[in-house]
């Protein structure tokens, strides 16, 4: 069905900002289309729906455009500037939507439906995420796709007062959700919660749990605002038949064959060739069941999924009413755990963490402030220090298949790992490293994203990263029969798949760091929320512990092989003495020590090198390059260079005085060379630092020094050429004394100086 063409466009109030939709006017061939506004942030949602297909499962797929144009912006790159694959970020919203909308559709519609969310404007202060999510229900809505909705979502911030005190944020701007100790985003229907995505700073279960339930007193608000708009600008839905030859099948072998599928649940959980045994059992049932009907209504694909559906709701049936789940263990119980660290010799750091047959390596990387993160987006650009990446390759489920580009999934899972452990990294000035975390899922049966949570806090502890506490993570999961259901601590696979929810939980002893919700019903009670965030806190402790007795604390200095990294501040006025002329002073200083150096905007100065000495000689010098020198102060200094006139003495690397020849001794020097030579190191004092920062020095002793012989200088004019250098002014009395020493006479007030 084609988009109306009647204009309609609705506005309402979200966190104090007003929320416009409109429909009618954009992408008419669409099944549905809706413009969302909220500020100057704007994204354009069309749904569209296609044919019926059966491939299993149901086909929705959720793209999440962005563009640069959005922002004013125009891609970096010299040689392409269209936008290329999807970033992360877009990745991770589409994932969202995706997340919050999918539990709703009716198992018996198998359409082809695609959403697509173009961003078309922001304006810095509104996140586009959450109001695509609420547009993209209100094309749901308003469309004739059957969707059990509306939804609605919001981001919640969470900030403490000087009194310790609480304050809740709905939808915060950039600014404030920088200042944020919580941000999270849920999605919810008027009465359940459906998905939940939190980075959090160490939060408690209570005030987490209390942001939810104030999201959704809003969610409720924006949800009627949504049937509003729905019921103006709507159509009547299609109606969904139900799979009547699926039905009378999955009767056939619920009854017949029940003992074969308790064997196929115990291979399964024992990896006993599961698969053939599957094949096995579908064909005989094809076999046997055509032979009782002549007729041959019954195909092996309605067999397969008629033996899946029984498959996973024995296992149910078994955690509901006999407290067994399919590997024996009890409700609460968590697979054993075991864990190594530094076992991979010239990484920066590393360790492995296996519970039950769930492996993962995770290795951590080291590096300069330079090799940081830059995300291009419309809204500008984001630099990033910690970065966590996450790889389950086909092997890690016994199987074969494409490696490369990183799945979606990879990309929600490696985002979760490090939003978990991103909230107890050290600050830059604590610890001055760009980190890089890889998480290589070696085997995989349930709850890896956690795994790679778990191995990444014993990797960063092994490479010396100083944590501000280690953090833990464990998977929850639940079975529910109408209003009866039981949490699983620590689920399999198997039981992810046929359960009906995974609630992921990360933090350390002192609350929450990360939250991530996926559901396949149609939401949780606020009552199972809460309970699943203390056996979520049980659990986590557990692990915790286990951890803990692997590797207590973190390790006290980094790696030999990681470089050594050191932050100097200088003042902004003088990162142009540090660079010198062309870079002449900061390629010299590379040069002679080996370091990296690295100059910001701000001041800031990154110094790296694998050689701690060769850093060390980095800073000094640095340092001594850009530090005020004062009139007084001593130096032992070296000679660099030898004129008629005197000579330039190197008191600090890269910084020079000159020593005119009448303050080189007490006595008569008729010529510098005979009192100095270039290499050698004598003791100099400051005398003079004029306008423009050149200094003056003397190497007379403090009697002499300090009797007034400094008198201002001027630059003169002499047949000299090396006497006529603008190296250093020379003053009247020194060109008098000059003269007397070359019995010449002065020529009055009107010589030239």
């Amino acid at each position: 069905m084609k988009q109306p063409q009647k204009l309609i466009e609705k506005s309402t109030e979200i966190g104090g900002k007003k929320l416009t939709l409109q429909t009618g006017n954009l992408a008419s061939q669409a099944t549905a289309a809706v413009l969302g506004r909220l500020g100057d942030t704007m994204v354009l949602v069309t749904v569209t729906a296609g044919s019926k297909t059966d491939l299993g499962y149901f086909p929705l797929s959720v793209e999440f455009v962005e563009r640069l144009y959005a922002g004013g912006k125009i891609k970096g790159s010299r040689w392409v500037k269209r936008e290329g694959r999807p970033s992360d970020e877009a990745v991770l919203s589409g994932r969202l939507i995706d997340r919050s909308i999918r539990p709703l559709f009716p198992k018996d519609f198998k359409n082809d439906v695609q959403v697509v969310s173009t961003v078309l404007s922001v304006d810095g202060e509104n996140e586009p995420d959450i109001l695509a999510m609420i547009t993209v229900s209100a094309a749901l809505a308003m469309s004739n796709i059957p969707w059990n909705g509306p939804i609605s979502a919001v981001r919640m911030g969470l900030t403490k007062t000087s009194d310790e005190k609480v304050e809740y944020k709905i939808n915060p701007g950039g600014a404030e959700l920088e200042l944020s100790e919580l941000d999270l985003i849920v999605s919810q229907t008027e009465d359940k919660t459906l998905m939940l995505e939190a980075g959090a700073k160490q939060v408690s279960e209570a005030h987490m749990l209390e942001a939810i339930k104030l999201a959704q007193v809003e969610n409720k608000k924006m949800i009627s605002f949504i049937k509003e708009f729905a019921k103006e600008a709507g159509s009547e839905k299609i109606k969904v038949e139900p799979d009547t030859m699926l039905l009378e099948m999955k009767a056939v072998v619920e009854k017949s064959y029940s003992s074969d599928i308790d064997k196929l649940i115990e291979a399964r959980i024992n990896k006993d060739s599961s698969k053939e045994l599957q094949d096995e059992l579908i064909t005989r049932i094809f076999e046997e069941e055509n032979m009782r009907n002549p007729e041959g209504k019954y195909d092996k694909k309605s067999i397969a999924k008629a033996v899946e559906a029984i498959f996973f709701k024995k296992i149910r049936q078994n955690v509901l009413k006999k407290g067994i789940r399919p590997d024996g263990r009890k409700v609460d119980e968590i697979r054993p755990i075991s864990a190594t660290v530094g076992l991979l010799p010239r990484t920066h750091g590393s360790a492995i963490f296996q519970r039950g047959n769930t492996q993962v390596l995770t290795v951590v990387t080291l590096g300069s402030p330079r090799l940081e993160l830059l995300i291009e987006s419309a809204d500008g650009e984001e630099a990033k220090r910690y970065i966590h990446h996450y790889s389950m390759p086909p092997y890690s489920v016994g199987e074969t298949g494409r490696m490369g580009t990183p799945s979606r999934r990879e990309i929600g899972h490696g985002a979760l790992a490090e939003r978990a452990l991103v909230g107890v990294i050290p600050s830059q000035e604590n610890f001055p490293y760009t980190i890089r975390v890889v998480s290589e899922v070696l085997s995989s049966n349930g709850s890896t994203s956690m795994a790679s949570t778990c191995g990444s806090t014993l990797a960063l502890m092994d490479a010396g990263v100083p944590i501000i506490s280690p953090v833990s993570g464990i998977s929850v999961g639940m079975m529910s029969d109408g209003d009866d259901y039981v949490l699983l601590t620590d689920i399999l696979g198997l039981e992810d798949f046929s359960g009906d929810m995974d609630f992921k939980v990360t933090g350390t002893d002192k609350g929450i760091t990360a939250i991530q919700l996926d559901v396949k019903i149609p939401g949780l009670t606020i009552k199972q929320v809460e309970e699943t965030l203390k056996k979520a806190y049980t659990g986590r402790m557990f692990v915790l512990e286990k951890m803990l007795a692997i590797l207590p604390k973190s390790r006290t200095g980094v790696s030999e092989y990681a470089p050594k990294i050191e932050l100097v501040k200088i003042p902004v006025e003088k990162i142009g003495e540090l660079i010198g002329p062309g870079g002449k002073t900061i390629k010299n200083i590379i040069a002679q020590t080996g370091a990296t150096v690295d100059v910001e905007d701000d001041g800031n100065v990154a110094i790296s090198g694998t050689d701690e000495a060769n850093v060390k000689k980095a800073v000094d010098w640095v340092k001594s390059l850009t530090r005020e020198v004062v009139m007084g102060e001593s130096f032992e200094g070296e000679v660099k260079r030898i004129l008629p006139f005197g000579a330039f003495v190197e008191i600090l690397p890269g910084k020079e005085g000159m020593v005119h020849v009448s303050q080189m001794s007490n006595d008569f020097v008729k010529s510098p060379s005979d009192v100095v030579k270039i290499g050698e190191k004598v003791k100099v004092r400051v005398i003079e630092i004029d306008e423009q920062g050149r200094i003056n020095l003397s190497m007379k002793s403090g009697d002499a020094q300090s009797s007034g012989e400094q008198r201002p200088q001027r630059e003169q004019r002499t047949e000299n050429r090396e006497f006529r250098s603008n190296d250093h002014p020379l003053s009247r009395q020194l060109r008098r004394e000059k003269m007397e020493s070359q019995k010449l006479q002065p020529r009055g007030r009107k010589t030239h100086y």
